[in-house]
């Protein structure tokens, strides 16, 4: 696994050990920022992410490298934590960022209380927990941390849904084994 453009690129990222985190191919962590740079390569500088069931770190960390100039990790795992906190050490990231070892509710909740914005939020819970994608996503929905855009990653054979309070879907695009769902808020909510 390695950081794939910007000031990190080539960079190896540690994973955890076993197979209970899947962590973002580096393929799909590719078409995601992509698409999001799409005809802009510096839409991402200065801007501030959310990343949910964060596992290695690796998408939050690509943001980082792609300018981004804030990003919030949330994994429930002890393991998960540290191994991201290794990874930014690793490349020399010592601000920019946070790590909170919370359930992504739990984190959701605390972040809403302290009028924690993001302008993206990236959410990739386990494949098979699909109450959990419909949880977090209808939080988000009606929650102000979303200032634009959320990205979700799922078995591609799951849909997540169209449309969760102020978050409607506006593309999706499936990969090997995986899918992307991007979801923007209502621009009369933003």
């Amino acid at each position: 696994m390695r950081v794939i453009a910007g000031k990190y690129k080539s960079r190896s990222l540690r994973a955890l050990a076993g197979d209970k985190t899947r962590p973002t191919s580096d393929r799909l962590r590719e078409t995601l920022f992509n698409v999001l740079t799409t005809g802009n390569p510096q839409a991402l500088e200065n801007t501030t992410w959310l990343d949910l069931f964060a596992g290695t770190g690796a998408v939050g960390i690509e943001a980082l490298s792609r300018g981004a100039c804030h990003v919030t990790f949330v994994d429930s795992g002890k393991a998960a934590t540290k191994v991201i906190r290794e990874n930014l050490k690793s490349l020399g990231i010592a601000n920019g960022f946070n790590i909170v070892q919370a359930d992504a509710m739990r984190g959701l909740q605390s972040l809403e209380q302290r009028v924690f914005r993001a302008e993206y939020v990236f959410v990739d819970p386990p494949y098979a927990s699909h109450e959990l994608y419909a949880e977090v996503l209808s939080f988000l929905g009606n929650s102000r941390i979303v200032r634009a855009t959320v990205i979700v990653e799922h078995d591609k054979r799951f849909d997540p849904g169209e449309e969760f309070g102020n978050l409607k879907r506006y593309r999706m695009l499936l990969q090997g084994d995986s899918g992307l769902s991007f979801y923007r808020r209502s621009i009369a909510e933003a």
